[in-house]
């Protein structure tokens, strides 16, 4: 406790200016969930609070961020499509999924994984990172010009037919499940068909052309038709709240400029009184408990997003795991990764236990409460709290706000996310992959496949595609690196190794040696395989050398096994050296030492090897020279 109060000032200071920092951005991240601002700023109260409390960053100050609001944003569009386009019926299935994402979290914290996320490859981080700057940046257009497709008639009308066909789909689809659908007897369906009402179809047809124009892809797909609806003033005040952003921070940024922009254009359109759209509703009074996460519970409605809340959890971890580096550069400090991970999980938890969408470690606002003065976790619970106490007192205030007002400033995120130090790099990475006549570089063909399949497909799709290409790339390379580097060659071929030299010469033509000069795993087995057949037939010994082999999979083990078989079949007899401790291991559990290659032709060196030789090939030459 006294720790938590040892920098009083500076941390009370740090968490006031960053919870003001992260209030536009709350608000515009629940919109763009399809959630609702409220939903943003609960996320915002309850992560930044319990992270900093449990979590094992000092400094960090976590909330939603751009990344797992993108992922949310599917989570929610898809789950609402599936409850008639009702945010309030898919509440409790989109909140679980919300918490399944926090309670893993914390399991990956606990077993300790935290510092294995470190390894997702940076291209796959970069195409990630881009394609949501650039889903965000298209999404806002709509909100932007002040176009909804829902509100467009014109539009919902196109989706009338459709709508009937979806209700007639439902109804026989109860009718089914109640065991009372058959041939001879459709009265009850008829009947069922004729008390829809004409609003029914309205509203279902709505839920079709949102759908319909959700996304990278139907943003495009109804962009001609909202070019041709554009409300003016709603550009205006997006332009200008754009504007304002980017214009303040060349005067100062002592002052968030997100947060001067929100304000000025806010208060000018409010106070002019101009006919613009405010954002939902803010609930007055503390966020309320979910209890229908639990009451309405239906695994069946939240199996298909179990590898979303996955990968929510995953990306969250990244996100917050990165930017406690930050922290820790700019402190001086180390940060406990898998503390963290338990801090973030049980934020996040708590968030959607309360209605708010799921965020991470956020690097501008953590970099804020730094420069501000914070140094303890008390600072990341005071922003939690500054933004409870402006939901209390100032939530009807907040929700005349403009819409478009957010819109702008998430289009200014969208700018600020995209990974231009990656795409920078594009031209300068080396092409090592060929792909029928082209020449590619590896990297940049995973960096795109996950951008674009992020933009236009699927976001958590696309990462587990980009980590497979990138995880075989990498294994190719590695077996094509081990390959080579490990040959055959006689020792008069070949320079040796240092202990080699003194080989007699008498023995060099009849003894080949290969050098394994890495891991002998799958990705390598297919070259080792092409390797050992090198080996001449008039060949009398092979000497494998492993004092550089550390690893040996059950691959690798299989394969050599095959080789020694072969070559003993030959008469060539087969002498290990250096053979380390696990690929020895491997191979006593499969009996492959001593049944193909007993403990007598292993050396721990080359000079016992060479000893031995001496020792035996020599008098065999010698005998033959003699008939």
């Amino acid at each position: 406790m006294k720790h938590f109060f040892s920098n009083l000032r500076g941390d009370l200071f740090g968490g006031i200016t960053a919870g003001i920092v992260a209030l536009p951005l709350a608000l515009a991240f629940g919109v763009s969930s399809g959630m609702g601002p409220s939903a943003g700023l609960y996320g915002a109260i309850f992560i930044s609070f319990f992270a900093a409390l449990f979590g094992g960053t000092n400094t960090q100050i976590s909330g939603p961020t751009a990344p797992m609001t993108a992922v949310s944003m599917v989570v929610v569009a898809g789950i609402v499509a599936l409850n008639d386009g009702s945010l309030e019926k898919a509440l409790p299935a989109i909140l679980l999924v919300f918490l399944m994402a926090g309670l893993i979290q914390i399991g990956l914290g606990l077993v300790g994984l935290g510092k294995y996320i470190r390894y997702i490859p940076y291209p796959v981080v970069s195409g990630f990172m881009t394609a949501i700057g650039v889903i965000i940046l298209i999404t806002q257009i709509l909100p932007s010009i002040g176009y909804y497709p829902k509100e467009d008639a014109e539009l919902v009308d196109q989706y009338r037919p459709m709508a009937q066909e979806v209700i007639l789909k439902n109804i026989l689809m109860e009718e089914s499940n109640e065991g009372i659908l058959v041939l001879d007897d459709f009265q009850e369906t008829i009947d069922r068909a004729g008390e829809v009402a004409p609003g029914d179809v309205l509203k279902e047809a709505e839920t079709l052309a949102g759908k319909e124009a959700s996304g990278v892809v139907g943003t495009l797909r109804v962009l001609p038709r909202a070019l041709q609806h554009i409300d003016w003033l709603e550009l205006a005040l997006a332009l200008g709240t754009i504007a304002i952003i980017y214009g303040f921070k060349r005067i100062t940024t002592a002052i968030p400029s997100a947060l001067v922009a929100l304000l000025l254009v806010s208060g000018v359109a409010f106070g002019l009184g101009l006919d613009y759209r405010p954002i939902e509703q803010i609930p007055s009074g503390f966020p309320i408990f979910q209890l229908g996460i639990f009451s309405e519970f239906e695994w069946n409605a939240i199996t298909p997003y179990i590898f979303t809340a996955l990968t929510l959890a995953l990306l969250g971890a990244i996100d917050s795991l990165l930017t406690s580096v930050v922290a820790d550069n700019m402190t001086k400090t180390q940060h406990r990764p898998n503390r963290e991970l338990v801090g973030q999980g049980i934020g996040n938890s708590m968030a959607a236990l309360f209605g708010g969408i799921p965020g991470a470690g956020a690097t501008i606002r953590t970099v804020v409460n730094i420069k501000s003065g914070g140094k303890t976790k008390l600072s990341g619970m005071v922003a939690g709290v500054v933004l409870l106490v402006v939901l209390l007192a100032l939530g009807p205030v907040a929700s005349t706000i403009p819409a478009a007002v957010l819109a702008g400033i998430l289009v200014t995120v969208g700018i600020g996310v995209i990974d231009y130090k990656g795409l920078r790099a594009i031209p300068f990475l080396p092409k090592d992959t060929k792909i029928g006549p082209f020449k590619l570089s590896s990297e940049v063909i995973i960096m795109l496949v996950v951008m674009v399949l992020s933009s236009i497909w699927n976001l958590v799709y696309a990462v587990g595609i980009g980590l497979v290409i990138a995880s075989l790339m990498f294994m190719k390379k590695m077996g094509d690196l081990t390959a080579e580097r490990s040959d055959v060659k006689t020792l008069e071929q070949e320079k040796g190794w240092a202990d080699e030299a003194a080989f007699p010469e008498s023995l060099k033509r009849k003894v080949f040696i290969k050098h394994l000069k890495g891991p002998l795993f799958f990705g390598f087995t297919s070259e080792f395989q092409q390797l050992a057949k090198q080996i001449p037939r008039s060949a009398s010994t092979v000497i494998i050398r492993m004092d550089r082999m550390q690893y040996l999979d059950q691959s690798g083990l299989y394969t050599l096994e095959d080789v020694l078989i072969d070559l003993k079949n030959s008469g060539i007899e087969v002498l290990f050296v250096g053979l380390l401790e696990q690929p020895r291991y491997m191979m006593e559990r499969v009996r492959l030492i001593p049944s193909l290659i007993s403990e007598n032709r292993i050396f721990i060196d080359f000079k016992a090897c060479t000893a031995y030789l001496k020792n035996n090939l020599d008098q065999t030459i010698d005998v033959s020279k003699e008939n």
